[in-house]
């Protein structure tokens, strides 16, 4: 998948194989049978060109590892100490990187209210929307 995910668009056995190559001696053979497993599981897309097939990856690298964190995550017994000690085994930067992270789900902070104002806006909010149940049915 790593090499898949390197290009970006849809790559031969060919292109993979030559990649890999760069690195360690492996067979074409070992490479397309990857590539068709890769395919069964759903993972990669292919189409033929002629008489191979180009693949492409079904999810960026980035949707799969958030899959393979959050099935691990909802498999745990305890998911909220399962996120303490992930959370634990973080670097600063990464720690840093999951605080923006949750920043940019949460939106901009002038279209967030914080629980303090909701609290503070409610007793008015009703009393606008009926002027007389400011006071109790039996008036006090």
């Amino acid at each position: 998948m790593t090499r898949v995910w390197k290009w970006n668009r849809p790559v031969t056995v060919r292109e993979v194989l030559e990649d890999l190559q760069q690195e360690r001696s492996i067979a074409y053979t070992t490479v397309m049978t990857v590539l068709d497993n890769l395919h069964q599981k759903g993972w990669v897309r292919r189409e033929a060109e002629g008489r191979a097939y180009r693949y492409e990856a079904v999810s960026t690298r980035a949707a799969y590892a958030a899959a393979l964190m959050n099935d691990a995550w909802s498999q745990s017994d305890n998911p909220a100490a399962a996120l303490v000690a992930f959370f634990g085994m973080m670097s600063e930067e990464q720690r840093q990187a999951l605080r923006d992270a949750v920043r940019i789900v949460q939106g901009p902070l002038e279209t967030r209210e914080a629980p303090e104002a909701r609290q503070q806006e409610a007793p008015q909010a009703r009393q606008e929307e009926n002027p007389g149940s400011a006071e109790g049915a039996d008036g006090r």
